[in-house]
């Protein structure tokens, strides 16, 4: 399978009060296409520095990252800005959108600032709600941010991140701000996109979010420990013991 995340030697250090803090320490790793890769690990052990850093939205300090064989740390920042928003998609645990547009408009919005296609706002918006319908919540296409609940809302900002057929999506703690049901929803949706073809990075301290991932990496004080394969053909409630008992093995 074609790789899409090549990571070598990757570090990434911050001066805070003339003070060198190494967040992260040689990293290396690798995501084929199709994937759905979990980052796990303590707080303050690297886990969102390095799906920022890996992602383009925050400058390594050495090291190499190529995203389908580009090398982004060669790239200039309106190149880098360019490859985020055509070839890339983007979920948050806080999820932001404008308050002056309506859900839909958030979710086009990248396709209208994009050139990746030559479209009528009628098809993009179209696209939207098409995606919207993929979902269950095209119902809300034309709501204010503030009339939807918070697991509508996050679905939304899923059809944003797939709104430009991105090659990755990258997720940071995308359930974090959601109650169990509205969680399990959302990862249920996640793992639909990622069962059509999708390739995913997730960050998440949830093992039960984990758990529907196909690859499990363990970061510790900005390096990867270990990671852990995840058996498709397991039932749900066999992956998550068993992940659950590797990241007891390994000081969870």
């Amino acid at each position: 399978m074609e790789k899409i995340l090549e990571v070598k030697d990757l570090c990434k250090t911050y001066i805070v009060n003339k003070r060198q803090n190494n967040v992260l320490r040689n990293v290396d790793f690798t995501v084929e296409e199709g994937e759905m890769v979990a980052v796990m690990g303590p707080s303050g052990s690297g886990k969102s520095t390095l799906l920022y850093t890996v992602s383009g939205m925050d400058r390594m300090t050495a090291g190499t990252v190529k995203f389908c064989g580009s090398d982004i740390s060669a790239l200039k920042d309106d190149e880098l800005a360019k490859l985020r928003l055509d070839d890339m998609g983007f979920i948050f645990q806080q999820m932001y959108m404008l308050k002056n547009l309506t859900v839909l408009d958030n979710v086009i919005l990248p396709a209208c600032k994009s050139d990746k296609r030559k479209e009528k706002r009628s098809e993009t918006a179209q696209r939207g709600r098409d995606l919207l319908r993929k979902l269950g919540i095209q119902d809300i296409a034309d709501n204010d941010i503030n009339e939807v609940s918070g697991g509508q809302l996050q679905r939304a900002c899923i059809c944003r991140s797939m709104i430009n057929s991105p090659k990755m999506i990258f997720a940071d703690e995308p359930t974090g701000a959601l109650n169990r049901s509205s969680s399990e929803e959302v990862m249920e949706e996640l793992a639909k996109l990622n069962e059509d073809g999708t390739t995913i990075m997730l960050v998440t301290h949830d093992s039960k979010v984990a758990a529907k991932c196909t690859r499990v990496l363990f970061i510790v004080d900005g390096n990867i420990k270990g990671e852990y394969n995840l058996k498709k053909e397991d039932t749900l409630r066999d992956r998550e013991r068993g992940l659950n008992n590797w990241l007891m093995e390994m000081g969870w």
